[in-house]
């Protein structure tokens, strides 16, 4: 079984650019091929399925024990791993949670992707840093990015060849590979009109570039991964009706697969195409990007009507963006205030943008998801009003409490916390 972590000093170094090229070049071979997200991303996964043909599950060292981690890796495909931000960076105060513990848990190597646009000889001594730091963490092999030459490529080769660390591409500075972006992250990739041009540009770059074969002999050291099926989430309800489109678009595979597989029913419907929530003993509003279709969403009335009906027969929970929709308004980024279903005391804006962002351990004894949660919380809405009775008490990754998260309303509560896995 396969796998491998494509990882990086620093953030911007071009992870994803290598991760999505060589899913598609590996997977144009005819190869099993399976990508994965280290942490709580819901954006990059989409890429990653749409590259392979597989879906991509996320792997969180922070959130999620470790006989889940080794069941959601578990499989006969060659697994390759995005990382998050630098190779050891983590949750404070300690860095748990990095995508070297996914390597260090899951007996992965690790193939360390450097910008190399603004060095020379200073490449080795900063490679060797990070093969030498933790002997758990296993450094396999180079990929060089951004290089600006042939004779830029020589150097770098020379440093890297003195301190035995081998080189398995060179990436040049190329034009068309960059992904649009906006507050969360990258634009999502149904918002993409030329994905596949562009997963193929990136697999033409790295199958020109990168000595795949090598690549493969590396993922071919991976430590053997158990099949073992692992702990399943409880459905949080028999049948539960999903929002699912542009503006709902966050919801982990991993839960829904669970719920899936101890018999719930998901049925899922578009609150953008005005769709009535189906019938359902929940109704589950996650997280996306309400805000850019604010204007369409409080034009939804046959939703918006059929929501709040629900909310007489069904418990309904909203995360993070389906958390603003319950509210009485929301404002957008250029000061327009939309009605929203006003089945939760809450007002939101964009006018004025503040980034939360963290881990975050959530406990409600109310609801349909009551217990104790990792969560992660990651938004730039300013609540301007939050009135009624809190859902979650909270504490942050170093377990310093916080204030309560949330709010509930007979059947109808959510919070902006993104819940990830059962603590």
């Amino acid at each position: 079984m396969p796998g491998l972590l494509i990882a990086a000093p620093s953030s911007g170094a071009g992870k994803t650019t290598v991760t999505l090229g060589l899913l598609r070049a590996l997977s144009r071979r005819g190869l099993a091929i399976r990508g994965a997200k280290s942490g709580p991303d819901y954006i990059d996964p989409r890429f990653h399925a749409a590259a392979c043909g597989a879906e991509c599950i996320n792997l969180d060292a922070w959130a999620m024990h470790e006989d889940r981690l080794h069941a959601l890796a578990a499989g006969p495909e060659t697994l390759v791993v995005e990382g998050a931000m630098g190779l050891f960076d983590g949750a404070p105060p300690d860095g748990r949670g990095a995508c070297a513990d996914l390597a260090r848990l899951l007996g992965l190597p690790v193939l360390l992707v450097v910008d190399a646009a603004r060095m020379a000889q200073s490449v080795a001594p900063l490679v060797a840093g990070f093969a030498r730091f933790d002997p758990e963490v296993r450094i396999g092999g180079v990929v060089l990015n951004r290089v600006g030459s042939p004779r830029h490529e020589t150097m770098l080769r020379r440093s890297l060849d003195a301190i035995g660390m081998p080189v398995l591409g060179a990436l040049p500075r190329a034009e068309g590979i960059a992904h649009p972006s906006r507050h969360l992250g990258l634009v999502q990739a149904e918002e993409r009109q030329d994905l596949k041009a562009f997963l193929d540009r990136a697999a033409d770059l790295v199958a020109a570039h990168i000595n795949l074969d090598a690549v493969l002999a590396l993922a071919a050291r991976a430590a053997p991964r158990p099949s073992a099926s692992g702990p399943r989430t409880p459905p949080p309800a028999q049948r539960i009706a999903l929002a699912r489109d542009a503006a709902f678009a966050f919801a982990y595979p991993h839960l829904l697969e669970d719920w899936r597989a101890q018999g719930a029913e998901i049925v899922t419907f578009s609150p953008l195409a005005d769709e009535a929530v189906p019938e359902a003993d929940l109704v589950l509003l996650p997280g996306g990007y309400p805000e850019l279709h604010a204007g369409r969403l409080a034009a939804a009335q046959n939703f918006m009507h059929s929501l709040r009906s629900a909310s007489h027969v069904s418990d309904i929970y909203g995360e993070c963006g389906g958390y603003m929709t319950l509210g009485e308004t929301l404002t957008d980024a250029d000061g327009h205030v939309h009605r929203m279903a006003g089945l939760l005391d809450l007002a939101t804006s964009f006018e004025r943008r503040r980034l939360h962002l963290g881990y975050r351990r959530v406990e409600t004894s109310h609801g349909p998801f009551a217990g104790r949660w990792a969560a992660h919380e990651f938004h730039y809405a300013t609540t301007l009003s939050a009135n009624g009775t809190p859902l979650f008490e909270a504490v942050d990754a170093e377990g310093v409490a916080l204030p309560p998260m949330g709010l509930r309303r007979d059947r109808v509560c959510g919070s902006f916390a993104h819940l990830i896995d059962r603590a």
